[in-house]
């Protein structure tokens, strides 16, 4: 069953993602529920038993205390998807 959802979104977004979603052959309702199943897709993966070897892995990197994660992941994915 299909809900409608609404959404504020910067206007400029919208409309990268509009020409991005036409490119694609695809409807921006149609990105957006993808990116919904993705993103509950990787939560229960990463809510899986991390292996010895990862935990391990865990701690042997430091990021430096004013390295902004959100801005990060943000240019990141607009470089990867626009």
């Amino acid at each position: 069953m299909d809900t409608k959802l609404t959404l504020n979104v910067d206007s400029e977004l919208v409309q990268k993602a509009k020409l991005y979603a036409k490119d694609k052959g695809r409807s921006l309702s149609d990105l957006v529920e993808m990116y919904f199943k993705a993103l509950t897709h990787r939560k229960a993966i990463s809510d899986k038993e991390l292996t010895p070897k990862v935990k391990s892995l865990l701690g042997s990197f430091k990021v430096p205390p004013e390295f902004n994660y959100k801005k990060e992941l943000s240019d990141q994915l607009t470089n990867k998807y626009l």
